[in-house]
């Protein structure tokens, strides 16, 4: 059951990354701040993260959307969870010590 469920959540996720659904909040992560950052962690050219994804980032909760970072389905929607993670330093950002 807990699988099933990690799976929803995931799945409602990687909709809300490729701009599928508006109006609600991930991991305090609004889709205007979720499609500011979605340049920089799409591939095969991303940039780096434009003020307002910093500005986005600086209200997220990093440990929540860090719970995500092992995700294999996010490089099924373009998501480098690699260039998600790089996100916090380059916004001079801190992440959580467990992630």
């Amino acid at each position: 059951m807990r699988i099933n469920t990690v799976v929803v959540v995931a799945v409602v996720v990687l909709v809300m990354f490729v701009g599928g659904t508006r109006g609600l909040s991930f991991c305090n992560l609004n889709d205007e701040g979720i499609e500011a950052c979605k340049a920089s962690v799409s591939e095969p050219n991303p940039v780096d993260p434009s003020k307002e994804c910093c500005e986005a980032l600086s209200g997220a909760d990093l440990e929540c959307l860090c719970s995500y970072k092992n995700s294999p389905q996010l490089p099924l929607f373009g998501i480098d969870p690699n260039l998600a993670l790089s996100l916090p330093a380059k916004c001079n950002l801190t992440l959580p010590s467990n992630c």
